[in-house]
């Protein structure tokens, strides 16, 4: 009996349970706060809004993850003398399977049957590259792969299925180190057909694809020069935008606000932007009360990009909740989005100097919240603390309380 017990009854060593989910850890990540979490439960938990560590609730310097490859090393080997398979283990792919797949994906054939194998064996390699980081590493790294992937890509006439496949496993290795640098280069910065075909998966695919395709954008605006040929080629942004209208689904949303605030490096592209309508569609975003709070601070960080052209504060401006909403999510967001929307309100109050602006803020409470701002741990001379400052001088003018700060600093240049 008591033998049986000891198998029901395997005792966990704590260091091996994660701190949110109390389950043993597949893929053990620490935060720069040194805890180490689960890698699903700690991207879960800051892709929900929090800026914070779990365990200690300090403030993250960065929300980037390493991996814990010693831990995970720890949990592997006592898993394995416990019976069971190891919670971190991983279906199983050779490099055989792996060499097959290159030379399958550089040959010409273009039967069904061809679609119907390559659709089974991405698929294969992108849920075995989203495993772990080992096996990420593994088929990133694999000599030829990536490049038989875009390969995919650059061909014409391939259908959406198979596109959709090639999209899942290139999104499944995107946190690799030095993925974003190949793809950029293979996909953006040379004559291939990769970006119509991102177009095409944009437009047809399911939603699972459109999401991953945007996060494939985003990874490859690495400098000014690919960002500016992300926005400029195939209408990319046009399809971004529409995509805005005919889906309702939060996580495409906030994907293509991250993309959008990527590619936003020149006026003119801030520009298009502005005629496409995003500063009414950003406006309906903050306005609704189901917008889940990281969908709200990507808004934010959008506008704001925006809020740095002519044309885009005149839109923000002709917008009338606009300002209101942007003001009824300060200390609703992260630090770094509430510094967003405070840039936002000032380029329209102190900088444009708009009246309704300036009213719809103060209207809805908004010196209230900018001073809490202001007294939230910014010291004198910094750059959110003075604009707060020029904030309130402006507002309570309005209200008539006479409130009076110094400012002197122009926190926005114009383009």
């Amino acid at each position: 009996m008591a033998r049986e017990r000891d198998h029901l009854y395997i005792t966990v060593p704590n260091l091996f349970r994660c701190p949110i989910s109390m389950d043993v850890m597949r893929s053990p990540v620490s935060l720069c706060t040194g805890v180490t979490y689960d890698r699903a439960s700690i991207q879960h938990w800051l892709e929900s809004g929090h800026d914070t560590c779990p365990a200690t609730m300090q403030t993250l310097q960065s929300k980037d993850v390493i991996p814990n490859l010693t831990l995970r090393r720890l949990i592997n080997l006592w898993a394995q003398s416990h019976g069971p398979s190891s919670p971190a283990s991983s279906p199983s792919l050779s490099s055989q399977h792996l060499a097959s797949l290159v030379q399958f994906l550089q040959s010409d054939n273009q039967s069904e049957k061809f679609s119907q194998n390559i659709v089974h064996s991405l698929s294969r390699a992108a849920d075995f590259a989203r495993a772990s980081d080992e096996n990420r590493r593994f088929v990133a790294s694999f000599d030829g792969f990536v490049t038989a992937i875009v390969g995919v890509l650059n061909r014409e006439g391939v259908e959406t299925e198979v596109l959709e496949s090639v999209i899942k496993v290139l999104d499944s290795v995107l946190p690799q180190s030095g993925v974003n640098e190949q793809l950029s280069r293979l996909m953006v910065k040379s004559n291939g057909n990769s970006l119509a075909s991102i177009r095409l998966v944009l437009q047809k695919g399911n939603l699972s694809s459109k999401i991953e395709s945007v996060r494939v954008l985003d990874s490859i605006a690495l400098d000014a020069e690919s960002k500016r040929l992300i926005a400029e080629r195939e209408g990319l942004l046009s399809v971004l935008i529409d995509l805005l209208g005919s889906e309702t689904d939060q996580n495409l949303h906030g994907a293509v606000f991250s993309c959008l605030a990527s590619v936003s490096v020149t006026r003119s592209i801030k520009a298009e932007l502005v005629q496409f309508g995003l500063v009414r569609v950003i406006t309906s975003t903050l306005l609704n009360p189901d917008t889940n709070t990281p969908l709200a601070e990507k808004s934010l960080k959008l506008l704001s990009t925006i809020a740095t052209c002519a044309e885009g504060r005149s839109a923000i401006s002709g917008e009338e909740k606009c300002a209101g909403a942007v003001a009824e999510r300060l200390m609703k967001v992260s630090r770094g989005a509430t510094e967003d929307g405070v840039a936002v309100l000032w380029s329209v109050c102190c900088m444009l100097g708009d009246k309704r602006a300036r009213e719809s803020v103060a209207g809805g409470n908004g010196v209230a919240k900018v001073l809490l701002v202001m007294q939230s741990g910014y010291g004198e001379g910094h750059f959110v603390r003075r604009m707060c400052g020029d904030l309130v001088k402006v507002l309570s003018v309005g209200l008539g309380l006479g409130l009076r700060y110094d400012t002197k600093t122009i926190h926005i240049m114009p383009c």
